[in-house]
């Protein structure tokens, strides 16, 4: 669950774990934006993959989009809010859970907290991985050669010439 991603994310190693056939990808032009500092990945491919949560008796599937990539994995994938959204499900990241409405009742979905900790063990290890490589030096001398640029350079925040105020709250007219 990642409650502050706009994409949902399936790990292309995942993908092949489940001999799932990658003729089906389709290709994008869209890059990811603040998943990897100084850096604009694109991603393999798009797929779209029937999902289901429940059990026999009380379940929902929906078909959803995720982005596959390529980057050293610690989850299978990882659900969005494009996910929450069709399955109008509520993350509960406190007590680690899912709820989504269904059928039969709600729909709970949760792990342990052993396996969290584990994942967040791992991605740790693969970020120490990244800086004792010389890939965040790399990453520094780009984002410091990009704020430098005179073509990117900061104006102070100054109201354009052709600007005109409009109100946001109407009743702020009648307590004037």
């Amino acid at each position: 669950m990642d409650g502050g991603s706009g994409l949902n994310i399936m790990y292309a190693k995942t993908l092949d774990e489940m001999d799932n056939d990658r003729t089906r990808d389709r290709s994008t032009r869209a890059p990811f934006h603040g998943i990897m500092p100084g850096k604009q990945p694109m991603p393999l491919g798009q797929i779209d993959m029937p999902i289901t949560f429940g059990n026999p008796s009380n379940y929902r599937m929906e078909t959803l989009t995720f982005e596959v990539v390529g980057f050293p994995e610690t989850f299978h994938a990882i659900l969005g809010h494009p996910c929450y959204e069709k399955f109008m499900a509520v993350p509960n990241y406190t007590y680690l859970k899912l709820k989504i409405p269904g059928p039969s009742g709600v729909i709970a979905v949760d792990t342990s907290f052993q396996r969290t900790y584990e994942c967040k063990v791992e991605c740790y290890g693969h970020a120490a991985a990244i800086v004792a490589s010389g890939e965040l030096a790399a990453i520094k001398k780009e984002v410091i050669k990009e704020a430098t640029d005179p073509k990117k350079s900061t104006r102070s925040l100054e109201p354009a010439e052709s600007s005109k105020e409009v109100l946001i709250d109407p009743r702020a007219l009648r307590e004037k």
